[in-house]
């Protein structure tokens, strides 16, 4: 009997494998051959997409090109010219090294590939497909790449069905497009699926790549971090803390050209933000890090998203250090911007000019007192009128009062009479339980809790909870039985996203249309919200429809379940306020309502919404010593 059971696998089957970790979906295909064509030294770099990725992944690119060798070298595994020894691997400048990529891709998709060098005439074509080389001939084309992915994941069935739908892919797809388009701004890019141009940027600073991506309005939101020492290198923005949001901020980490997820510089940021936004909100960030690639080491994920830093502790310190600096000079001179060129001249002050500058003296009659009677005889000024024949008689808003010191006799008197008058009583203690007379089984505690007596001891009830569990309750039902009725609003609201939210806001629109909302695309990152669903006319629409959408991109589940999410935004904005009086019978309303709700204990974001205190800890309490 053989006894061994170790065998090497097959190549084809290595590669799937292998494949399988760094090709998850078609935005992973479109990361490594964008990177690819970066590390050639592209200046311009197209991107044309079929089916959301699913028929065609194409790639053009006006870098160095390869030799037809380096064509074929290329897709076999671990073949690479960016490193030639373990060394090289703490000194990387380029985003690829492991020689995985595109052998990863091309195990799950078919490869048409046409590259030239400047210097050459002619270029070179190969097809593989599944691995398998089929044929390599010269072709004519331009210098630099064009890779063509087609059918990805074809023979895979496994793989393939759990791609999602063509608008969650493209939504994976735009942000990654993002993130290589932020890191890259030196690069001109384009982005065109189903022959519809998504994206075209030129070259540009950093500010202006984040206001083609996510709105113009964005670049007046953000304020410039910028530091410089032995260690680190940080420069980038950060969103000003007026403009932090709950859902959709946009974060983005690069360290020498790369993009990064870094949960612990994710900290240090909102630690800075820790006293100037709302616990619940998020600011956005675009950070960039250049620091010695000696250290840093980006070999620990197939993907390279995760970074370890050497001096992780001192970056910290920096970080925070650079952008607390920044939000003190916006928050305290950021509000005001003085034009100098039109500001007054204000004089020095000058102390011997002092009785040059005295107000010159004007000789008054002392004799003159506006408040006495006037004189029975004609003024003398008027004597040669009155001569003439003209009578003068003092207008009634020349003549003086008569009886001045009667004006103020009532209001002496009154003055006196409330010196005198003494201050209402006060109650030494607040009047904080409301009961009415007929129905005392529910009683209000401060304007804002519902106490009423069960068998096990006192309950005391939150009545805005309350409210809000019962509204939710009864929204849910409503948003499962049919559409909700809409509300028109008088003026239609801007609703600013990204090109990846807006993509997958167009697959959401019906389900969103039949909650009740209205909305049409302006352009790719641009829409008007005309209605919303009736409860909701007081609510910032725009603002939920960006929890909405994030909440439908975090999981892709929920897509076709946001009556929820929206149900809960809807009972938040119509129930009670927290300070609201209620009457006991409308307090007996609430509290009956409550417990018909399926789960009466909790809201929908999870907080409790009453407490008990049991009829022992009572007695405990106001049991008399012994």
């Amino acid at each position: 009997m053989n006894s061994d059971v170790i065998r090497l696998l097959p190549d084809s089957v290595a590669n799937q494998i292998a494949a399988g970790e760094v090709i998850q979906r078609p935005a992973s295909v479109i990361k490594e051959l964008v990177e690819n064509a970066v590390d050639a030294g592209a200046t311009a770099i197209q991107i044309i997409l079929k089916d959301a990725g699913r028929t065609l992944i194409q790639v053009v690119d006006n870098g160095c090109g390869m030799s037809p060798t380096d064509a074929r070298m290329a897709f076999e595994r671990h073949a690479t010219s960016k490193i030639s020894s373990a060394t090289d691997l703490y000194s990387l400048h380029t985003m690829g090294f492991r020689g995985e990529a595109l052998p990863s891709v091309a195990a799950v998709a078919q490869i048409d590939l046409r590259t030239m060098r400047h210097d050459d005439t002619i270029g070179t074509r190969l097809l593989i497909s599944e691995s398998k080389f089929e044929s390599q001939e010269p072709a004519s084309c331009v210098p630099g790449t064009n890779l063509m992915v087609k059918n990805i994941f074809f023979h895979m069935p496994a793989r393939r069905k759990f791609l999602k739908k063509d608008s969650i892919e493209l939504s994976h797809i735009l942000r990654e497009f993002e993130r290589l388009a932020l890191v890259n701004t030196n690069i001109d890019f384009t982005l065109i699926h189903n022959d519809v141009t998504l994206h075209q940027f030129r070259a540009g600073t950093l500010k202006q790549r984040i206001g083609a991506l996510f709105g113009k309005n964005l670049e007046s939101q953000i304020a410039a971090v910028s530091t410089e020492t032995s260690l680190v290198k940080i420069d980038g923005f950060v969103g000003l803390p007026r403009f932090a949001k709950k859902r959709g901020a946009q974060q983005f980490l690069f360290v020498n050209g790369r993009n990064m997820r870094h949960p612990f510089f994710h900290k240090a940021i909102m630690k800075c933000f820790e006293q100037l936004i709302a616990p619940d909100s998020q600011p956005s960030y675009f950070i960039n890090f250049e620091v010695d690639p000696s250290t840093i080491d980006v070999n620990i994920h197939p993907q390279k998203h995760e970074i370890k830093f050497e001096h992780e502790q001192a970056i910290w310190q920096i970080l925070e250090a650079a952008i607390r600096e920044t939000l003190g000079k916006t928050q305290a001179a950021g509000a005001l911007d003085f034009d100098f060129n039109d500001a007054p001249d204000i004089p020095v002050f000058d102390p011997a000019a002092e009785a040059a500058m005295a107000m010159p003296k004007e000789d008054f009659d002392d004799a003159f007192n506006p408040f006495k009677a006037a004189p029975a005889e004609e003024p003398a000024q008027h004597a040669s009128a009155s001569s003439a024949g003209i009578s003068w008689r003092p207008s009634a808003m020349n003549r003086p009062a008569q009886d001045w010191d009667k004006l103020y006799e009532s209001f002496n008197t009154r003055r006196e009479s409330a010196y005198n008058e003494q201050p209402a009583a006060i109650p030494d203690e607040p009047e904080i339980f409301k009961v009415e007379a007929d129905s005392p089984t529910c009683m209000q505690l401060q304007n804002s809790y519902i106490v009423t007596g069960t068998h096990s001891g006192l309950m005391v009830i939150s009545q805005r909870r309350a409210h809000i569990r019962i509204l939710f309750e009864r929204y849910s039902a409503m948003l499962a039985e049919g559409r909700m009725a809409s509300q028109t609003l008088i003026f239609p609201e801007d609703l600013e996203i990204s090109a990846s939210q807006g993509a997958l806001l167009t697959e959401l629109l019906p389900k969103l249309e039949d909650m009740g909302f209205g909305l049409t695309p302006d352009t790719a990152t641009r829409w008007s919200i005309k209605a919303v669903p009736a409860p909701l006319a007081s609510v910032n629409s725009a603002e939920l429809l960006v929890s909405l959408i994030a909440e439908a991109e975090s999981n892709p589940s929920a897509a076709e379940s946001l009556s929820r999410p929206l149900a809960a935004a809807m009972a938040r904005s119509a129930a009670i306020k927290a300070q609201q009086p209620l009457s006991a019978r409308e307090a007996e309303a609430i509290v009956a309502d409550l417990f018909r709700c399926a789960e009466p204990s909790y809201t929908p974001d999870g907080l409790p919404v009453m407490t008990l205190i049991a009829t022992d800890d009572i007695v405990s309490r106001l049991n008399p010593a012994q």
